[in-house]
């Protein structure tokens, strides 16, 4: 096939404006799958996306229209996975970017539309859900024209099939053909990556130039090392083998690559005979601004977490994990994440896909402690925290955050934000009923519960998206819990100081609804350094010991009771505090 009849494109929106739908009925139309394969949300494949109804990955798939090749990438809509974004974006030319008719353009919109924008791609508005009886396909006209500068827009209901045709043709005539020479030496793009336990390492690639072919050898240009391909092929959406695959091209290679470090998304594949001079540019190295650590719940199952890790992290580029040991948890993993989204569905995804039974303990963002001898120290982990007399000053993350929402809801929202020691910059209108608004925003106010407030106070209209801006000074103390004085480090967390006592006060009330009661009494102490600032205690079991006496002397009744007292206090020195999953996940729902 000529490169002149390709055409790379992805689907990008925010999330819950169709992109998953649309992309549905291009499968339909150009009868990709026979009818009795076809379900909604076909791209969908993992259990997790299907039932909370969002896409977590970004999925490659072909399609043939008239004479031309199509490759799609569908990607995810959520703030959590922009990374998953641009990196589909990488592998193309052009970008349909859907629009709610009756929501009109979201922070996600915004966000994603500068992308494709930075990335100089092609992009063709779509406003979908045209049959919905709350669609203003006119005003949402306006904001595209007004806030994107872009004008024309597709009208299409993806749900009933309007439009299908308009979209396919625009594909043709506005996404331009990739670059790249056949005649060139290869240079391919790896967008991404799977495990699989039978074959090894499968690779997604985007061929830039030359062409590849099984029993070809190939060089990955990171580490150098060479393989000889066993199969090439496309997804039609499920994987098939091909002869090859030529420039501009999207597929999958297999070449018996067993370990995983190989394979790094964003490296570039060239042929191992006649290798390219340079690599092609990659990706952006993400950096996780949220962190948690994961435990196995049994002890014996630390191998098992450590390969399901290392398999995962080649699935999901933005993952990071470091190993660790905690005195009261045991041996685990200290992981960096994108967002608290994206923390739930690892840990789900780890639990269902590897069957493990994991402890979670709270999230924290990175903090930057400038010590008095001048070091700077990355703090991701509140038990890392230096001594308070070693720390000239403690820096957090901070965000610029764009929220876009009904202009009746604006007192709320501005109310909720400021709670959250935002710094108001700008108000816009995109409409006479819809408002932009900017803040820059603490990273630690976001990542526990602001994105479920924000829907609440708004009625779940109101949207949110966010970029890092750097790290600013602030007053924030580590508070420490304490269970019968002694520290448990996965349920300490650093916050301001101004809010301390408060998020201790909740936070060892909600710990006593939740840890079981033993037979000793368990003191729940919050502490910043050695000054307790919050205590609740769970009171012991209580047993009858005089029950089976039946008259006698009082002093009997005594020394039985004294018995009692001297095994309870006993107990109470070498007795351990039993800690359930839900202690830790009661840090998350603290206001």
């Amino acid at each position: 096939m000529s490169r002149e009849r390709i055409r790379n494109f992805s689907i990008i929106a925010h999330i819950d404006h169709g992109k998953s739908t649309l992309a549905d009925r291009l499968l339909e139309y150009t009868e990709t799958l026979p009818l009795r394969k076809m379900r909604e949300r076909i791209l969908d494949e993992m259990e997790l996306e299907r039932e909370r109804g969002i896409t977590i990955k970004a999925k490659a798939v072909r399609l043939r229209y008239k004479d031309y090749i199509l490759n799609l990438i569908d990607t995810p809509g959520h703030v959590d996975f922009s990374y998953e974004v641009s990196r589909a974006l990488a592998a193309c030319e052009g970008v349909l970017l859907v629009i709610d008719a009756s929501q009109g353009i979201q922070a996600q919109t915004l966000a994603n539309a500068y992308l494709a924008k930075e990335a100089d791609l092609a992009i063709i508005p779509i406003i979908n859900k045209i049959d919905l009886p709350n669609a203003r396909p006119d005003e949402v006209k306006r904001q595209i024209r007004d806030v994107l500068g872009l004008e024309d827009p597709i009208l299409t209901s993806a749900k009933k099939g309007i439009g299908t045709e308009d979209v396919l043709e625009a594909i043709v005539e506005k996404i331009p053909p990739p670059r790249g020479e056949i005649n060139r030496p290869l240079k391919a793009l790896i967008f991404d990556s799977i495990y699989d336990p039978y074959r090894g390492v499968v690779v997604y690639i985007r061929v830039v130039q030359g062409s590849i072919r099984p029993r070809e050898r190939i060089r990955l240009m990171r580490t150098g090392r060479d393989f000889e391909v066993s199969e090439v092929g496309i997804f039609s959406p499920e994987m098939r083998r091909v002869d090859g695959l030529s420039t501009g091209e999207v597929g999958y290679l297999m070449a018996n690559i067993r370990n995983l470090r190989d394979a790094k998304v964003g490296d570039t594949i060239t042929s191992a005979l006649n290798p390219a001079l340079e690599p092609l540019p990659g990706y952006k190295e993400v950096k996780p601004f949220v962190f948690a650590s994961l435990y196995p719940a049994t002890s014996g199952d630390f191998g098992h977490l450590r390969d399901a890790l290392e398999k995962f992290q080649l699935n999901d580029a933005s993952f990071r994990y470091i190993e660790e040991s905690s005195p009261t948890l045991g041996l685990g993993f200290r992981c960096g994440f994108l967002g608290l989204l994206h923390m739930e569905i690892v840990q789900e995804r780890l639990e269902r896909e590897y069957d493990l039974d994991l402890v979670t303990t709270a999230p924290s963002v990175v903090y930057r402690v400038v010590l008095k001898e001048g070091e700077i120290k990355r703090v991701e982990n509140p038990a890392k925290l230096p001594p308070l007399g070693e720390i000239e000053e403690i820096q957090e993350p901070y965000i610029k955050a764009i929220i876009i929402t009904p202009s009746q809801y604006l007192g709320p929202v501005m109310q909720l934000v400021q709670g959250r020691r935002g710094i108001y910059k700008d108000t816009k209108y995109l409409d006479p009923s819809t408002a932009s608004l900017t803040y820059e925003l603490p990273l630690s106010e976001v990542i526990l519960d602001f994105y479920d407030r924000l829907k609440s106070v708004s009625r779940g209209y109101a949207s949110f998206d966010y970029e890092h801006i750097g790290y600013r000074k602030t007053d924030s103390v580590k508070v420490d819990i304490l269970l019968n004085n002694e520290k448990v480090e996965g349920l300490s967390f650093i916050t301001h100081r101004e809010k301390a006592y408060h998020r201790a006060r909740e936070l060892v009330t909600r710990l006593k609804e939740v840890i079981p009661q033993h037979l000793f009494p368990v003191a729940i102490q919050g502490a910043i350094g050695k000054r307790v600032i919050a205590r609740e205690t769970v009171k012991a079991l209580r047993k009858d010991v005089t029950a089976p006496l039946y008259g006698g002397d009082v002093t009997r009744k005594r020394k039985l009771l004294e018995k009692q007292k001297r095994g309870k206090k006993r107990m109470k020195e070498i007795g351990k505090v039993s800690l359930p999953q839900e202690a830790f996940l009661s840090i998350l729902k603290v206001e």
